[in-house]
């Protein structure tokens, strides 16, 4: 017998392993993964490449002018099995990833028209259901109506901990600062801000191995899938 297929939205604070939860069970259950943030970390470098952030202020007309031009899309990289992220067919996995692009992206993700432009393409991808996707307003903004809704937490030291392993010569406390600077902005925007859909389960994985935190999510998917089947 196949198995429905749901929309599993996971959101929470930045640096709290949620795209590494999302994508191990996507791969488990055989659903694609949309990693929302790398989405908005990408239209942040492309605003850093071209001029468009000067002294921490976006160039909104400009970006306005050129937001339909920036196409992201994911692919599997063959030879390590994990997916990147592509800004206009450009693979940008790594810059994404930088303290330079992590500084500014919340600047960029609370501007209205970068949120609508790609919240219809996250909408787009999940068109047909089988997939996992997660961010900040998941549940709350881009996927209400999905089955499956979790609000991840984890104190910021050990989110700061987590970051540095990923970084070379990284600085926690530098880290930790910019993480407090990103809750604060991602929890009073004012479009979308970040919180816990009514519906969704609570996970703080502060003290949880990888392992346990799989196993925990893998639970709660196998629960909606037996209840609604």
């Amino acid at each position: 017998m196949n198995h429905p297929r749901i929309t599993i939205a996971i959101d929470g604070y930045s640096s709290c392993g949620k795209s590494t939860m999302a994508k191990e069970l996507a791969r488990r259950i055989g659903y694609i993964y949309i990693d929302s943030g790398a989405m908005y970390r990408a239209v942040t470098l492309y605003c850093l490449e071209n001029n468009l952030i000067i002294n921490n202020i976006v160039q909104r007309e400009a970006l306005a002018q050129v937001m339909n031009n920036i196409k992201i899309t994911f692919a599997t990289n063959p030879n390590t099995n994990k997916q990147e992220t592509y800004l206009n067919g450009i693979c940008v996995e790594k810059e994404i990833r930088t303290m330079r692009v992590s500084d500014c992206v919340s600047l960029v993700s609370q501007i209205d028209f970068v949120r609508e432009a790609l919240v219809a393409q996250q909408r787009a991808m999940g068109n047909n259901k089988g997939i996992v996707m997660d961010g900040r307003d998941i549940s709350t903004a881009v996927f209400p109506e999905a089955e499956l809704k979790i609000y991840v937490t984890a104190s910021a030291r050990v989110r700061a901990e987590r970051r540095a392993a990923e970084m070379e010569n990284a600085d926690i406390d530098d880290i930790e600062r910019n993480i407090a600077m990103r809750d604060e902005m991602d929890i009073n925007r004012e479009i979308s801000p970040l919180r816990k859909a009514d519906d969704a389960i609570e996970l703080d994985n502060s003290h949880m191995s990888i392992a346990e935190q799989d196993a925990w999510l893998e639970a709660r998917y196998q629960e909606v899938i037996d209840r609604i089947k």
